[in-house]
Parts: C-alpha cells; sequence; structure tokens
C-alpha cells in the first residue's frame, strides 16, 4: 500500500513570497471595477445618444402636434364665427322677408275690400264690369311688383347668408 501523504506546514520563505503576491493583487483587484466602469461607460453610450435622440424626436413631434391642434382650432373657431354671421344674416333677412310678405297681404287685402265696397255701390252692370277689369289690372300690377321686390329681397337674403361662409372658404384657400 501506498503510504499517505503528510502534511507538512509551509515553509517560512514561502509564507514570505506569498505575502507580497497578494498585496500586489490587491491594487488589480481595485483597479478591475474601474475598467468595468469605463467598459460600461463606452457601451453604454450609444444608447445614451439614442435615448437622446428619441428624446428629441418626441419633444419635436409634441411641439408639431400642439402646432397642427392650434391651427385646427383656430380653424374650426373662424368656421364656426362664419356660420353663427351666416345664421345671423339668414334670421334678419328671413324676418325681413316675413315684413315685407305681411305687408304684401295686408296691401291686397284692403285693395280686395275696396273692390268689394265699390262693387256694392255700382248702380249698373256696365259699371261693375269696369270696376272688376280695373281691379284686376291694378291687382296684377300690384302682385307683380310685390313679387319683384320679395325676390330681390330673397336674393338679398341669399347673398348676406353666403358672404360669411365664403369669405371664411376664401380665407381658408388663400392660407394654403
Amino acid at each position: 500500500m501506498a503510504t499517505p501523504t503528510k502534511k507538512t506546514a509551509p515553509k517560512a520563505d514561502a509564507v514570505i513570497e506569498a505575502t507580497p503576491l497578494e498585496v500586489a493583487a490587491e491594487p488589480t483587484v481595485a483597479a478591475e471595477p474601474t475598467k468595468v466602469t469605463q467598459l460600461f461607460d463606452v457601451a453604454s453610450a450609444p444608447v445614451r445618444e439614442i435615448q437622446e435622440n428619441v428624446r428629441k424626436a418626441t419633444e419635436k413631434s409634441v411641439e408639431d402636434t400642439r402646432a397642427a391642434y392650434a391651427r385646427v382650432k383656430t380653424a374650426a373657431e373662424d368656421a364656426t364665427s362664419s356660420f353663427e354671421a351666416s345664421y345671423a344674416a339668414a334670421t334678419k333677412g328671413f324676418v325681413a322677408l316675413n315684413t315685407k310678405a305681411l305687408e304684401a297681404v295686408r296691401t291686397n287685402t284692403e285693395a280686395a275690400f275696396d273692390f268689394t265696397k265699390a262693387l256694392f255701390g255700382a248702380k249698373t252692370v256696365q259699371e261693375a264690369f269696369t270696376l272688376q277689369t280695373e281691379h284686376a289690372r291694378k291687382s296684377y300690377e300690384t302682385v307683380t311688383a310685390q313679387s319683384k321686390e320679395l325676390a330681390a329681397l330673397a336674393q338679398k337674403i341669399a347673398t348676406d347668408s353666403v358672404e360669411p361662409l365664403k369669405a371664411s372658404v376664401s380665407k381658408v384657400f388663400s392660407a394654403h
């Protein structure tokens, strides 16, 4: 059988030699974290650059979105005020048109009552026929004039009502 080897204590010279090596190893261990930090800094530099570029792109996108929102908001406010102005002009015009139409009805009704009163006062058929002919001619002339006035007023209402919208659309297309 083989004889077991005896363990012997290290020699004093070996201990002395090992001590300087251990002391020399300590600065190396302390230097390794610095190297790791430097390597991490070198490796993370592109990542930081990418992050910075993404941040800048995001900020620009937010600025562009805010500017676009402001333009859309302004356009919507302009369109709303144009519709309000158009509606106000149309409302005012229709009030005037209704007033004019009621005035025409009143005038025609008074003329019909005057004709009826005159007709009952006619003494002969010839006089009644003359009153009828004269009333028909006057009524035709009056209704023709009233129709022209109402048509002109309706055309003015249409023009006045559309004008704010036309101006708004012209403004939008001239801006682009």
